[in-house]
């Protein structure tokens, strides 16, 4: 198979709009090692400054933020606890929205992803979001990076049959954003990463 990246035109969508239509499409890394490839199959829309789950909230700018507020398509990565999350950065410059990549399927390189995750049971490899930047060997060097570049992109990918809609995990505490439906996953997938 031959990945090439998206193009850029892509994440020129409403940020909605393209967190649903980025269920569907590949997440490739050329790392070092080996070429590895999941297909997205979960994602969660993060709608900026009027979103209280959102890290921009209020248009909260700081270090950590600051790449939201740059164009659509740029890698948005954070850490939480010991884990690595990756996002794409979405909506008009000076908007800060973002999509966070929650699970993904293993399509090429699964015995990098299994060293990585240091684990044979691969439905468990890449169904969480710091699951799959681990298991890609994704580090925070990809700050401020573009989607459509290697080593690290997006490709177009075979789409899905159905899409569910809930509302997103983990976020506690952030009163009616809470159940925003702003999730968005493969209908029936084994490795969305879970329901509440």
């Amino acid at each position: 198979m031959n990945f090439q990246p998206i193009a850029a035109n892509f994440f020129q969508q409403p940020t909605i709009e393209l967190a649903q239509n980025l269920v569907g499409q590949y997440l490739v890394h050329q790392h070092p090692e080996g070429v590895m490839v999941v297909k997205i199959i979960e994602t969660e829309a993060y709608m900026g400054a009027e979103d209280r789950a959102a890290h921009s909230f209020g248009n909260r700018r700081t270090k950590r933020t600051e790449v939201m507020f740059g164009e659509p398509g740029l890698v948005y990565t954070y850490q939480m606890h010991t884990h690595i999350l990756m996002n794409v950065v979405s909506g008009p410059v000076g908007k800060p929205e973002a999509i966070l990549l929650r699970a993904g399927e293993p399509v090429v390189g699964h015995e990098l992803m299994q060293q990585f995750r240091g684990t044979n049971a691969m439905k468990n490899w890449t169904n969480g979001p710091g699951k799959l930047s681990k298991a890609l060997d994704v580090s925070m060097s990809y700050y401020g990076h573009h989607w459509t570049e290697e080593p690290l992109f997006i490709a177009p990918g075979p789409g899905v049959t159905e899409l569910e809609i809930g509302p997103r995990v983990g976020i506690q505490n952030t009163g009616e954003a809470v159940e925003y439906p702003y999730r968005f996953s493969e209908k029936g997938h084994p490795m969305v990463s879970k329901y509440r």
